[in-house]
Order: structure tokens, then sequence, then C-alpha cells
């Protein structure tokens, strides 16, 4: 075990662990510290993606939508199983297994690529030194040419308001791991987190209120595409009350009394159990910010330049720690492109303007680029088209036409600006906006270009041409001389 390397990566999630293989796949030697402890106390890299966020929260997504479909859908395919019922263990079970397989092949990925994986935590001792805390045994100290601090973020907690006890009041995290569906749920944010959380428990039997202190539903989105997502996920059950600002969270013997003014009117809501997603902060406690002189912001994010330098001398930072969108793919693309940095390569830079964006609820969520209004508000003239999944004659097979596409082009240009649907798979079909956001494409290059039928992309394909009033299977809407 080496004590000198040319990169020290802190931390092993999304961000962390690619720039530790793309590093030592260019030849340079690297080390990578994560300390994340599973529930049982086992160690796992991978980060709040893989073990506590974006992959158990996909796989128990997955598991309820199944189950609820089993009641709500199966007899209109002529498919009769009797009453469903459902093992939330098993569920439970099978989203650690996932989860496992996963931060398991991050260190079949190490050994692969020369990365050596240190267990425990790492804090900026100065001079391009590391101290090294192993979860068993002595502290050592590291010397590093470069020190990348992807140190990630964790749960925003409301301290003053409705504080996390791991029981009744919990964060995202511990709403994963519920070991009984509660009656009654409530949730403080209506985000990326709070609406799957609130879906997932819901279709499991939850009575389910999401308190949003914003007036609006989901702003990044373009105002008609998160209209009709919220009214599908009212047809659902979900209570989504916006312009609600939680004011308290009282913890009794049984229940959860929360309360929250809306339209200048104060409220009370009992719940079994309250969850808290009102964002994420970054973690850069222990780590010796401070006494390493490193800047951070006022919020407690790592100030970086474009190219991820911190104010320290050889000391990077990427991913959550340094704030924008809190994506892992983000946190890769910004990893592996400072590695190639590092490595003395140009290296593409990460095009902020074409992050892709997605909730995994039915129907799913996903935008890439300005809506309409932020276009508009940018300075552009714009011109804007739309397609429904209603008229999409496999989202009709797949009993799922709930949802629409819309996009958003520069009428001076023609180029493709922004591109935000609601619908069965749209994560999936989000890729090929992001690809002509990446390319500069225009609504005419993807006007003229064939998509196979019958496909959910032919929607995306009906949008596009409905931006110049050339939709064949969606009506045009009139537009004015």
């Amino acid at each position: 075990m080496s004590d000198s390397y040319d990169v020290v990566v802190i931390g092993g999630g999304p961000a962390g662990y690619p720039c530790a293989i793309r590093a030592a796949q260019l030849g340079l030697s690297v080390a990578c510290i994560d300390g994340w402890l599973n529930r049982d106390g086992s160690h796992a890299f991978g980060g709040t993606c893989l073990n506590a966020g974006c992959i158990p929260s996909k796989a128990l997504l997955e598991s309820s939508e199944l189950y609820h479909r089993t009641q709500h859908e199966f007899a209109t395919h002529g498919i009769n199983v009797g009453k469903a019922s459902f093992d939330l263990a098993q569920m439970q079970k099978r989203k650690n297994d996932i989860s496992g397989q996963l931060t398991g092949g991050i260190r079949t990925l190490f050994k692969a690529n020369g990365v050596e994986g240190l267990e425990g935590t790492g804090s900026l001792a100065g001079n391009g030194k590391v101290r090294f805390q192993p979860l068993k045994g002595e502290a050592r100290e590291l010397t590093a040419k470069h020190i990348v601090v992807a140190t990630g973020s964790s749960p925003v907690e409301l301290k003053k308001v409705a504080p996390f006890d791991g029981d009744r009041v919990c964060d995202s995290w511990d709403a994963l791991d519920f070991d009984k569906v509660p009656k009654k749920l409530g949730i403080i944010g209506a985000g990326v987190i709070g609406v799957e959380l609130g879906s997932v428990w819901s279709r499991l039997g939850s009575e389910v209120t999401i308190l949003e202190a914003l007036p609006e539903f989901l702003p990044a989105v373009d105002a008609q595409v998160s209209k009709d997502a919220l009214r599908q996920f009212g047809k659902q059950g979900l209570d989504i009350k916006l312009g609600a600002k939680v004011t308290g969270a009282k913890v009794l013997k049984s229940k959860v009394t929360v309360t929250y003014e809306q339209k200048d009117e104060s409220h009370t809501l009992d719940v079994d159990k309250l969850i808290v997603a009102v964002g994420r902060g970054p973690n850069t406690q222990g780590l010796g910010a401070e006494e390493a002189g490193l800047k951070l912001d006022e919020r407690g994010f790592v100030v970086v330049d474009e190219h991820y330098r911190t104010n320290l001398d050889n000391v990077y930072a990427v991913g959550d720690v340094i704030g924008g969108q809190m994506l892992a793919h983000k946190g890769i693309e910004e990893g592996v492109v400072l590695a190639e940095q590092l490595a003395g390569h140009k290296g593409a830079a990460v095009n902020y303007n074409a992050v892709p964006c997605v909730i995994y609820t039915s129907p799913e969520i996903a935008w890439v680029g300005l809506s309409e209004k932020q276009a508009k508000e940018a300075g552009y003239e714009v011109k804007v088209g739309q397609a429904p999944f209603a008229a999409n004659g496999r989202a009709k097979a797949l009993e799922m036409t709930s949802g629409l596409v819309r996009v958003v082009s520069d009428a001076a240009t023609d180029r493709i600006l922004g591109v935000h649907m609601s619908g069965p798979y749209v994560s999936e079909l989000l890729a090929e906006a992001v690809l002509a956001l990446e390319y500069g494409a225009t609504t005419e290059d993807v006007a003229l270009t064939m998509h196979s039928h019958p496909t959910l992309s032919e929607t995306f394909h009906e949008a596009i041409l409905s931006v110049d009033g050339l939709a064949i299977h969606a009506v045009n809407k009139k537009r004015s001389k």
C-alpha cells in the first residue's frame, strides 16, 4: 500500500469514483477514499446515489408501480390475477440487493483499472497532503500531486421547524427503509425527491400529503408539462398543496402534528410519518476546509473556477459539493473531465446548458434546456410545438396515454432551446433531445430524421413538426399571421 499518489480523490460517489477510474485509465496512480457506511455498518462505495438515493428509489418505484398496475390496469389487458397483495420486506430486500450489486461493481472496476480504494475518511492536511483515517486502524498521511474533493451532499434538515429524529421525522434515506406502510404520510417539498417518495408510498396504500412552499409546481419545468403532471398526480391520490409554508412539526407518541400556513391561513396536518425533502447541502464537515484555508461560499459549497480548481494549489472539487444541479450524471461528467485535465489532456468541457433532468414518477417527467418562459426571459423570440401521447399508438398499447412533449425553438435560427416532457418512459426519450441540444440541432434537423413506428419517440417527432405547424398525427395550433 503506497502513501504517495498522482491523484487522491476524497469521496467515492458518482463524481469521485468515475474521476478516479478515468485518471487511472490515463496512467496516473490513484487512490479513492470513501467512508460511506450502510445501516448494517458495512462499507460501500457509490455514495448517496447507489446506496440511499437514485438506485434504491428507482427499485422501489418500479416495484410499487407494478403493484399499482396489477390492481388498476391488468384487467383492461384481460389479465385476471385476483386480489393483489405485496410483500414489503421482499421489496426492500430486492432494493438492497440491487444497490449491493452495483456498489460491489465499483470495487471490481477499481481493481480492473488499478485504483486503490481506501475505506475511511480523508481530510486536507496542507501542502499536497491528505490525512486518511481508515474505518479500522491508525490514521496515516498520504501525499498527492493532485487532490480532488468529491464528498457529495446530504439532506437539508429543518432544525427549527422539523428536526430529524430517524423515526417519525425522516430524511430521504429513512423514507426508503420503512418496514411498514404509513397510513398517513406527510412530505415537505414537492421537488424530485418529494414526488418520487410520495408516489412509492401512495401506490402501496399511504394517504400522502405534500406541502410545497413555492406557489408553482416544478417551476424549472415547462408550465404546460408541470400543469399536466400535477393533474395526473392528483388523480392518483397525491394531495399536493402549493404555497404551503411549514411552521412546525410536533412529534407525539403515535403521530406528528404539522402546522403550516397557506393563503394567510393556519392549518394542521396529522401524519404517521413526515419526510423532509427540501434539498441537499454540501458535505464539507470533517474535510479540514477551514484549517486548510479552502474557500467555501455562503452556503458552504466549495468554490471552484471553470476548471474545477479551488483557491488551494492542486486541490480541485467536483460533484454536489460544488453546487449547481445535484445530479449523479452531472457529477460523473465533471469527474471525468477533471481527470482528463489532470492527465494533461485538453478534454471537453461540461455543457451545463444540456444537462438532462428526470423525475421517475408515473407519468415520468423529463426535461433539458430552457422552458418557454425561461427562453423568453433570456430574450429569445420563440416558437413552440407540442404533441400528446394520447395520439400515440405505442402509448395506447402500453395503456399509458397521459402526458405530452413540448419543444421550444429560437424563431430566428430554428435552433432547439429546450424540450420538456411528461409521459411513459420519457426518461429514455430525453436522450435524443439532449443530443440535439449538444449538437446545436434545429427543429428541421430532427423533423427530417425518420423515427420508427410504432414507438413513443414519434410523439417527440410530432412535437418537433408541430413547431412549424407541420404535425401529421397531432392537431397543429393555428398561428397568427
